[in-house]
């Protein structure tokens, strides 16, 4: 029985509007858009919202050429706006986590040319 049960309260959870779905859709659209002018084009972006156990939580996420996929959760409170700023900071960070993927994954391979 309480295997089955959810923790918390769930009346709690966020429910967004369809205006506040379209803001956050067109935040997170910016966000990827301002990330893919900083990188290559080898490097995918993209983004979604799904539904999470306190509400919406929107994802962006780098698939860089080599290495792993970094990504970076929001999830909205009470304001679903991505200010500017934060869509600066993200796309950025985004941006730097992805290229430091691409160097490990391609320091691991070099093999050196000369003993």
């Amino acid at each position: 029985m309480y295997g089955n049960s959810p923790i918390g309260d769930e009346s709690s959870a966020v429910e967004l509007t369809p205006e506040e779905r379209e803001n956050l859709r067109n935040g997170l659209s910016n966000v990827a858009s301002r990330t893919r002018e900083l990188l290559p084009g080898e490097f995918v972006v993209g983004s979604e919202i799904v539904p999470g156990t306190s509400g919406p939580r929107a994802t962006i996420a780098v698939q860089p050429p080599v290495g792993h996929v970094v990504s970076a959760d929001y999830s909205p409170d009470d304001d679903v706006t991505i200010s500017p700023e934060e869509r600066d900071d993200i796309a950025t960070g985004l941006a730097a986590s992805a290229a430091l993927q691409v160097k490990d994954a391609m320091s691991e391979n070099d093999t050196p040319t000369a003993k």
